[in-house]
């Protein structure tokens, strides 16, 4: 595993606040061992730091009695959702409290002609489209797990609809707020515009609990498509796909998704999903909108793709393809880390101007050539986003050392080129050496901020910023 640095524990008052907590919650507070380790999961390679209990709430009040006694005493507040991060955004480097919130999983409210939602934390999103389907509404971030909609409100998601409907920075309206002290907030209204004051509906959208905890969301939504389609084409180089890509989007196709997989990702794919695709990079899309209209962006597409050397063009406005096609994408972690079964998938997550993408990604592919990885390569290429998934067999030092060269390499490289070195996943505990290098002064206003906020720096610690 990759070592993360712990912090100093307050042993006296985590003594204390579990005392409290323990008295106040009952059944609700948990310290087993298998719990608590469970509550520091990290999805990746980054080492395991469990809390010292774990508390689930079933209202904003009982959230904000958790971090009141937290407060008083001291002791860190970790937010817990689904656990599906990726960065290490759930560890305790300072031991204290997990506030696992997927017990508030309650809809509140659908606003239907008016286009949003409010829901609690602990709602995922499979769960609210699954809610909204009737009323022919659904809520578009996609990153593919089944994650809660607080976790990928504090981790600022996207995914594979972000090209068309945008991250979750644009689709969240207001929000309510536990902050370090214990008191409630709300941070905007349900109106699709405001300038009243600071905007701190954004501030806490990807400050991954290290500003407060978040409570309730107030969500846009989309009516359902008239129509869809969805079309694959294969090309002989990752170059050629990455071109055709820009050329979409500067021609202004409202792709819904383009999603980018590498010859090794199609092979795992194949293999895992019993399809027949051709072992060639591969882009796969999604058109939303009329009948007319899915079929002429389709049309646009494939001219685009011919013209870039795409072969097998095909596409389809059956739900059953359609479904099937996506599934398969959705799945490729799972059928990737079969090329090599008992190895760790480590997925890296860089994003860089259009214009560079098809540099970057085909300089990683030769990279990770060059270091002798197996490394898949997938990506949400409409707005320049990709992965790469070396697998890595844990138990070899050197090879977990190489590994880690890499992703510094890659994310290094994103920034050099005017990108990112996340997209998507977060900064955590694993990207925060890289923070510093790619926005600069602006860490120190960031650190200036979670220290006016949060003081006694008790909000998930050791998290984004050098100093916390």
């Amino acid at each position: 595993m990759v070592q993360a640095t712990d912090l100093p524990r307050n042993e006296t008052g985590i003594a204390a606040a579990l005392g409290v907590l323990k008295q106040r919650f009952g059944e609700k507070f948990q310290t087993g061992e298998s719990i608590r380790e469970q509550h520091g999961h990290t999805t990746t390679w980054i080492r395991n730091q469990k809390p010292d209990a774990v508390v689930f709430p079933q209202s904003s009040a009982e959230a904000a009695e958790i971090v009141r006694v937290c407060a008083e005493h001291k002791v860190p507040v970790i937010g817990f959702g689904t656990g599906t991060s990726l960065e290490g955004h759930v560890n305790a480097p300072a031991g204290g409290v997990c506030v696992d919130l997927s017990e508030m999983n309650e809809i509140l409210a659908v606003n239907a002609e008016d286009l949003d939602c409010v829901v609690q934390p602990g709602v995922t999103r499979e769960q609210l489209n699954t809610y909204l389907r009737d009323q022919g509404l659904f809520f578009p971030i996609d990153p593919g797990a089944n994650a809660s909609l607080g976790g990928m409100t504090a981790t600022r998601a996207s995914g594979t609809n972000a090209v068309r409907y945008g991250t979750m920075k644009d689709n969240v309206l207001a929000l309510e707020v536990v902050t370090p002290k214990g008191e409630v907030i709300r941070t905007a209204t349900r109106a699709k515009k405001s300038s009243a004051g600071y905007d701190l509906t954004r501030l806490m959208v990807g400050s991954e609990g290290t500003l407060g905890l978040i409570t309730e969301i107030t969500l846009k939504l989309q009516g359902i498509p008239e129509a869809m389609s969805s079309a694959r084409v294969s090309f002989d180089s990752i170059n050629d796909a990455c071109q055709a890509v820009m050329m979409t989007i500067q021609y202004g196709i409202p792709v819904a998704r383009i999603e980018l997989l590498d010859e090794l990702s199609v092979r795992a794919v194949n293999a895992y999903s019993k399809l027949d695709l051709p072992e060639a990079p591969l882009l796969l899309l999604e058109f939303h909108g009329s009948e007319a209209s899915v079929a002429e962006q389709a049309e646009l597409f494939g001219g685009i793709a011919e013209e870039f050397g795409g072969t097998g063009f095909e596409w389809t406005s059956s739900a059953e393809e359609r479904n099937k096609l996506w599934q398969a994408r959705h799945d490729a972690y799972w059928a990737s880390v079969n090329l090599r079964p008992g190895a760790k998938g480590i997925s890296t997550d860089v994003c860089v101007p259009i214009s560079r993408l098809a540099e970057c990604v085909t300089a990683a592919q030769d990279k990770l050539d060059e270091m002798g990885f197996i490394a898949p390569i997938v990506g949400h290429v409409g707005d320049g986003n990709f992965h790469t998934l070396p697998l890595i067999d844990m138990d070899n030092p050197s090879e977990v050392a190489k590994a880690d060269e890499f992703v510094g390499w890659l994310n290094d490289l994103a920034i050099d080129m005017g990108g990112t070195c996340t997209g998507e996943h977060g900064i955590g505990q694993g990207k925060k050496p890289y923070l510093v290098k790619e926005l600069g002064g602006a860490v120190d206003m960031m650190v200036a901020i979670k220290q006016a906020i949060d003081p006694d720096n008790i909000m998930n610690p050791g998290k984004i910023v050098p100093s916390a």
